[in-house]
């Protein structure tokens, strides 16, 4: 008796379609890097407009900030400086600040959160986190200036300390504060991707859990956590609110985080704000510091990627 045939048709699909969908899958790649050059390219035309008024070693090796130039030789104000350096203090000042204050805070929480925390704690302190993620930059701006500073300001002056009203230490706590959750979740992430037999053959061994962590967890984790620390040092460089609440517009060179200083971010706003005539070596200046401020962003993004591929183990 012979067996009954199975007639099945199948789908074909044509060639052409799937040319077309890898075409715009890799379209879809490409945008990221379009909009980057696009980027570049257009700091870069104004940029080369503002160096054609103001020499690039005055702007690289410059001491003084005050873009405030008049229009006539003969007004107040016509001998200006674009001098990057006072920024570029101001700028690393506060982030080293901010990041004194993450790093302890945000790799013990997620140490905390992914090796020693129930799943009742978790369940509550890390959305808690998560949701100081989210409050807007302008309300921590707000608690640095009517809360924070005076009370640096009143503690200073009891112990001798001259602060200023508007400080780069206040400005740094809280600009520390407001990136805890970033470092927080991404460590805790990292840490939790680390593979569950490394720390069953340590403690194995005889390892306690603290020894686990320090010896074979966190080194394992080590490639993740440096990004993570790095994306926070990013998110604090190119921070505006609190600065410009907080720590003012002085443009000094001070290593004392008890004085005013400013940031690249908030010399960028106060530029661009207003009515301005754009052929001015003010205004120009704006896109000298956005493109400055890209560089340094990228040069962190390529040490952390030193970083990563240096330290990064494979693990099966």
């Amino acid at each position: 008796m012979s067996k009954p045939s199975l007639n099945i048709t199948k789908a074909v699909r044509p060639m052409w379609l799937d040319r077309i969908v890898v075409a715009l899958l890799a379209a879809t790649a490409g945008i990221a890097i379009l909009v980057t050059v696009g980027i570049v390219l257009s700091l870069s035309v104004e940029t080369l407009q503002f160096f054609e008024k103001v020499p690039l070693r005055d702007f690289l090796f410059g001491l003084k900030w005050s873009p405030q130039t008049a229009i006539r030789a003969d007004q107040v104000g016509s001998g200006g400086g674009f001098g990057v350096l006072p920024l570029i203090n101001g700028t690393l000042l506060i982030s080293a600040i901010a990041m004194l204050i993450a790093t302890p805070l945000g790799l013990a929480s997620a140490v905390y959160l992914s090796e020693y925390s129930t799943k009742s704690m978790r369940a509550w302190i890390k959305p808690g986190l998560e949701i100081l993620a989210g409050i807007p930059t302008v309300v921590y701006g707000f608690f640095a200036a009517l809360t924070l500073a005076p009370l640096i300001r009143m503690t200073g002056g009891q112990f001798g300390f001259e602060v200023a009203s508007e400080s780069a230490l206040a400005a740094g706590i809280v600009m520390g504060l407001m990136i805890v959750p970033l470092i927080s979740s991404l460590a805790d992430d990292v840490i939790n991707a680390v593979p569950q037999s490394l720390r069953d053959a340590s403690l194995g061994l005889g390892a306690t859990p603290s020894e686990t962590i320090r010896r074979v967890v966190l080194p394992a984790a080590l490639p993740g956590i440096s990004g993570a620390l790095l994306l926070a040092a990013s998110r604090a460089i190119g921070e505006t609110m609190i600065v410009l609440m907080a720590a003012g517009m002085a443009a000094k060179l001070t290593l004392n985080p008890l004085d005013a200083v400013t940031t690249i971010t908030v010399q960028i706003v106060a530029l661009l704000t207003g009515d301005q005539e754009f052929d001015s070596a003010k205004t120009l200046s704006a896109f000298a510091l956005g493109l400055f401020l890209f560089v340094i962003t990228l040069c962190i993004n390529v040490v952390a990627l030193h970083i990563v591929r240096k330290y990064q183990e494979q693990y099966d």
